[in-house]
């Protein structure tokens, strides 16, 4: 059975800035083109539910709702009423990186039920369930058939999970609690998409061990983990929230700005071994690992090496598909210990690779969500 889908997310803010900081030409460019070139950077899930729902017969569109630029570009285009007056306003209005850091949540809530109305989708899928704002939810649920929202970090209030028909989760400790809840929820992991493959190419400078992520307040326990491992062995360093680290700290040493979408899969495929590590989601389950760099590391060719959780196991081949480390001493000498001995590093690289392929691609995932939403309709 074929549906429509319309996929809502958000884009980090600082990201958004960057990317039309970098593309001026845009500014006179249609909703369409300005869509492709944005999701063209592989920022988060980018388009990858996207498409891949396509080649499975399925309609299915993107939705930003923070960005302002393209809310602007598609009211301008759908002859609907904007507060802004033209669409060069809008772009420079919208480009400066601190103004893109907040919501104007009224207007991008008011924007995005617009969208639903006039496109009047079978499913309406949130990634960001912090959009379902009852009001929202109340104003749209009679021109979709499945209001589906994704959680995989901390809890928005109640009222954004009750207004879902189904609250999906790769985080599975959630699933038994939306159910004890009333809350209808299903598993449904996070991805890797294979096509990103094509477009990466080495580089003549090959980094040994690299860390890409970012430094929150969610952070700050793992990042000391990061910052005792760095006074140790050259770690080169890329990420959003450099501010909140120290200036003396040693993850300054080889700091390099942040790297989003491609450029940060380029780094982790330029380079012998990605470390990772999670943020705090809900205390009760820190023990639980769940991210999407296990996948994007993974994914391109490059060996993990990660923190030791007690699912872990459940995914990759502990030892034969990925490394796990313990504490910053454990981090430190596993570290040491495959950057020479490349053999090794390898075969652990390949093997995690092609688990990834096989079991964790977003056609993979693409499939199972057909058979959920299949189920829940």
């Amino acid at each position: 059975m074929a549906f429509s889908f319309l996929i809502v997310d958000t884009y980090y803010p600082a990201f958004l800035s960057a990317f039309y900081d970098q593309h001026p030409e845009l500014s006179d460019a249609s909703y369409e083109r300005t869509l492709a070139a944005l999701v063209a950077e592989g920022f988060g899930t980018s388009d990858f539910y996207t498409s891949n729902l396509r080649l499975l017969g399925h309609d299915a569109n993107d939705v930003i709702a923070n960005d302002r630029v393209l809310q602007t570009k598609w009211a301008h285009e759908h002859r609907f009423r904007t507060a802004t007056t033209s669409l060069i306003n809008a772009f420079e209005e919208n480009v400066p990186g601190a103004r893109r850091l907040n919501m104007n949540f009224d207007r991008d809530l008011q924007f995005l039920a617009k969208r639903v109305k006039a496109e009047r989708p079978d499913i309406l899928y949130f990634q960001n369930l912090g959009l379902c704002d009852p009001s929202l939810i109340r104003a749209i649920r009679p021109f979709v058939k499945l209001i589906v929202g994704q959680i995989a970090s901390s809890l928005p209030p109640e009222p954004f999970l009750r207004g879902c028909d189904l609250v999906l989760t790769s985080y599975k400790p959630y699933i038994e609690r939306f159910r004890k809840m009333g809350i209808a929820s299903e598993d449904l992991g996070i991805g890797f998409e294979s096509t990103i493959l094509d477009r990466l190419t080495t580089h003549r400078e090959n980094y040994g061990a690299v860390f890409v992520g970012g430094f929150a307040n969610v952070h700050n326990r793992a990042t000391a983990i990061l910052e005792e491992a760095a006074r140790n062995v050259e770690l080169h360093v890329w990420g959003y929230g450099a501010e909140n680290v120290k200036p003396d700290s040693p993850l300054r040493r080889h700091y390099h700005g942040e790297a989003w979408g491609i450029d940060m899969y380029s780094v982790l495929f330029n380079s012998k071994i990605a470390i990772n590590r999670h943020g705090l989601v809900e205390p009760e389950y820190e023990d639980y690992g769940n991210n999407m760099r296990l996948y994007e590391a993974t994914g391109v060719g490059t060996m993990l090496l990660t923190e030791e959780k007690s699912n872990l196991g459940e995914l990759f081949d502990v030892g034969s598909e990925v490394i796990t480390y313990r504490s910053a001493d454990d981090l430190v000498e596993k570290t040491t210990y495959y950057l020479t001995h490349e053999r090794e590093r390898q075969s652990i690289a390949r093997a995690g690779q092609k688990r990834t392929l096989r079991d964790y691609t977003y056609l993979q995932r693409m499939k199972e969500l057909e058979q959920i939403v299949e189920a829940y309709t």
